[in-house]
């Protein structure tokens, strides 16, 4: 029997990050929710449980606990938001693999703004140096997932728990691509 994955995944809330939770609660992994809103995280973590009565998923108040305890580190937060979490995390994500769902469209409060030249994922390996960044773009209309990274051992690994979601994984040449 394969050793049960724990995968920390904050913004658990969140469209995406609810989705791939209840899509990877199936597998043989060990899930660690966390959002803002604790009350909101641990209805999600009793939904979970409620349709799939063998899920391992459980509801973190603190983004840090959960990373702490993670294999892997999902970050599916706005794009204003990725930056604090990383800071937060910082010295609990060594030797791990981070995967950046953050949208690369961020809002303002008067309109919504393209994409910055830089991605986010670029900025999050600097920030997270001795972290693995795997950036991963899900294409809900073809329920594909572009997925980026610069080693291919971590890049391999977010392919299998991606397909393990339920989606067709697609290769980028390297994390500093604008996806």
């Amino acid at each position: 029997m394969q050793t049960k994955q724990t995968i920390a995944v904050i913004g658990a809330t969140g469209k995406i990050g609810s989705a791939i939770a209840k899509s990877l609660s199936v597998g043989n992994y060990r899930l660690l929710l966390y959002a803002r809103e604790f009350i909101t995280c641990k209805q999600l973590a009793s939904e979970i449980l409620a349709i799939h009565h063998l899920a391992d998923a459980e509801a973190m108040d603190c983004s840090i606990n959960a990373s702490w305890e993670a294999d892997m580190i999902m970050i599916a937060v706005p794009y204003s938001e990725y930056k604090e979490i990383s800071e937060r995390i910082r010295e609990v994500a060594t030797q791990k693999i981070v995967i950046s769902i953050v949208n690369p469209i961020y809002e303002t409060e008067e309109r919504i703004l393209p994409a910055p030249e830089n991605s986010e994922a670029e900025d999050l390996q600097q920030l997270l140096p001795h972290s693995k960044v795997v950036k991963a773009v899900i294409e809900s209309k073809r329920a594909g997932v572009v997925i980026a990274g610069n080693e291919q051992d971590a890049v391999d690994l977010v392919s299998e728990l991606m397909s393990a979601a339920g989606y067709h994984p697609i290769y980028a040449e390297n994390l500093f691509i604008q996806l």
